[in-house]
């Protein structure tokens, strides 16, 4: 007896895969294809903003007797001590609600040791630039020669590391003389320490774009190839408010040198530094 063999014949079915999308309308694969570049978006600057570092003081820059000193001791010790010019730096620390305690990191104005401040840069999370607002019209050149060098060195910075908010603080409002008529001494401390600072960069400006060179400008051995003086505004001409490295606030203050007043001996802070440390307040928690 013959036995015959029969092989089972095995059939191969591969699955059709369909693509989800076919079911879409155009107008729904259009929607989809948007919500996938923005959602790539937010993840690529999520990543940039989380990769750029930001720092954590406050530095106090400036020309020599501005009162930088002076307000440094009255933001640590809620009073004015007495104080000299300043040869070497000076780091302290300060209490500012909701923050907490802030570094503040004082640079000397003498020419010879103010460029100190770019060590420092990296770590400043915000810049007051003090300046003497009874005698800017006397010392404007020189006053706007030293901004010129901060302006520089923030635009100069990397793109990895954020700006520091720059403050220009006119300092020294209660020796301002003014007229009933011309607003408080803390407006017109402001409005001339803008008007004059800006005259002067503008000087600068010009004789760099036409090709003068700013040497005799401020101090004698000055570079002549520093920037940070772009603007956005018409013809370039340099303004605060087009100031392309950035915001640049101002605020005017003062300080009573000398003993503690009853109040202030209390923890009641009398001093003109309220619209620095309001400033500061708002710096610091700002995401």
């Amino acid at each position: 007896m013959g036995v015959e063999s029969q092989s089972d014949e095995t059939v191969s079915v591969t699955p059709e895969v369909v693509p989800f999308t076919n079911g879409l309308s155009p107008q729904s694969l259009l929607l989809l294809s948007l919500a996938l570049v923005v959602g790539l978006l937010l993840v690529i600057t999520f990543s940039r903003r989380k990769s750029r570092s930001r720092g954590t003081a406050l530095l106090l820059v400036g020309p020599s007797d501005a009162g930088k000193t002076a307000i440094l001791s009255t933001l640590a010790f809620t009073g004015t001590l007495p104080s000299h010019t300043s040869l070497q730096v000076n780091t302290s620390l300060m209490p500012l609600s909701p923050v907490g305690i802030l570094p503040v990191i004082d640079i000397p104005g003498h020419p010879r040791i103010r460029e100190q401040f770019q060590e420092h840069l990296v770590n400043a999370r915000a810049v007051a630039f003090v300046v003497d607002a009874s005698t800017i019209s006397r010392n404007g050149s020189t006053v706007a020669e030293h901004l010129h060098h901060v302006l520089h060195a923030i635009t100069s910075l990397p793109p990895s590391h954020l700006a520091p908010a720059l403050l220009i603080l006119a300092n020294k409002c209660d020796l301002m003389k003014t007229a009933t008529s011309s607003g408080s001494p803390t407006e017109v401390a402001i409005s001339r320490v803008r008007t004059i600072l800006e005259r002067e960069l503008e000087k600068r400006r010009e004789a760099q774009s036409g090709g003068m060179g700013v040497e005799g400008l401020g101090a004698e051995g000055e570079r002549s190839d520093i920037g940070g003086l772009d603007c956005s505004g018409p013809g370039g001409i340099f303004k605060f408010a087009d100031w392309e490295g950035g915001e640049v606030d101002f605020a005017g203050t003062w300080v009573n040198v000398g003993e503690l007043k009853d109040d202030e001996k209390e923890g009641v802070a009398t001093d003109g530094l309220a619209s620095l440390r309001s400033w500061l307040g708002a710096t610091f928690t700002m995401t």
